[in-house]
C-alpha cells in the first residue's frame, strides 16, 4: 500500500471522519437504559456481538464486494448490492443510520477522489435511485484506492466498534481506559473475521442478530435519548 493510500484508509476509518457516527448506538442505547450493560464488560458483549452476528457477514462482505466491483468498474454490481442490503435492514432506525452514513461518506468521498463508480454512483444516488449503505459506498471508496480487501474489511469493522465504543463511553459512563481495552480485545476478532469473509462474495450475505435488532425496535419508543439508533 503506497503512503497516499493508507492515510486515505486512515482518514476514512478514523473517528473523526464526518460521516456522522457519533450520532448512533445501534441499539447500545436501549441495553443501556433497561440495566442490561452498566459496566465495561457487558458492553463489550454487545460490541462483540454486534460485530459477530450483524457486520461481519452483510456489512463487512458488502465492503468486500463493492471494492472488488468498484476495482472491475461494475457499477451494476455495487447498486444490486446496495439493494440487498436496502432488504437486508429490517430495524428502520438501523436501515436509515446506515443510509444517512452512507451519504455523508459519499458526500465527502466526491470531494476527495475523483473515480468513475464514485461519481456514477452519486448521480444514482442524487436521483434517489439507490438507498446509498454506508458499508458500499465504504467499499467503493476502497476499490477506488487499491486498498486490499482484507485490509478494507478490517478497517470498516474497526470503524463501526469505535463508534459503539464511543456511544457506551457516554452512555454506561465508562473511562477512556476502558474504552481503548475494549478496543484492543476487538482485534483478535476483527483480523479473525477479515480473514474469513475476504473470498466471499453477495451471495453469502447473512446476517442474525435478533436481540440487537428488537433493541434497535424499541430505541424508538425509550422516553428519552440521546443517540438517533
Amino acid at each position: 500500500m503506497s503512503p497516499e493510500s493508507l492515510l486515505a484508509l486512515l482518514q476514512f476509518s478514523d473517528g473523526l471522519f464526518p460521516a456522522g457516527a457519533y450520532a448512533h448506538s445501534f441499539g447500545l442505547e436501549t441495553y443501556v437504559q433497561s440495566g442490561a450493560v452498566s459496566n465495561a464488560d457487558q458492553a463489550e458483549s454487545v460490541i462483540r456481538a454486534q460485530l459477530q452476528g450483524s457486520a461481519a457477514y452483510s456489512d463487512a462482505v458488502a465492503v468486500v464486494v463493492a471494492q472488488r466491483a468498484t476495482e472491475a468498474d461494475d457499477l451494476t454490481g455495487c447498486l444490486d448490492l446496495d439493494a440487498i442490503l436496502e432488504a437486508m435492514k429490517p430495524v428502520a432506525e438501523l436501515r436509515e443510520a446506515s443510509r444517512q452514513l452512507g451519504h455523508q461518506t459519499l458526500r465527502i468521498a466526491r470531494l476527495l477522489i475523483d473515480g468513475p463508480i464514485i461519481s456514477e454512483f452519486g448521480r444514482v444516488s442524487d436521483a434517489n435511485g439507490t438507498p446509498c449503505h454506508h458499508s458500499v459506498v465504504f467499499g467503493i471508496v476502497a476499490g477506488t484506492h487499491g486498498w486490499s480487501p482484507i485490509d478494507a474489511a478490517m478497517a470498516y469493522l474497526y470503524s463501526s466498534s469505535t463508534a459503539m465504543v464511543g456511544a457506551a463511553l457516554r452512555l454506561v459512563p465508562l473511562g477512556q481506559s476502558d474504552g481503548q481495552l475494549i478496543i484492543r480485545k476487538m482485534a483478535p476478532l476483527i483480523a479473525s473475521i477479515a480473514n474469513e469473509i475476504v473470498g466471499l462474495g453477495m451471495d453469502d450475505l447473512s446476517s442474525f442478530a435478533p436481540a440487537l435488532e428488537i433493541a434497535g425496535m424499541r430505541h424508538a419508543r425509550l422516553e428519552g435519548r440521546l443517540f438517533r439508533s
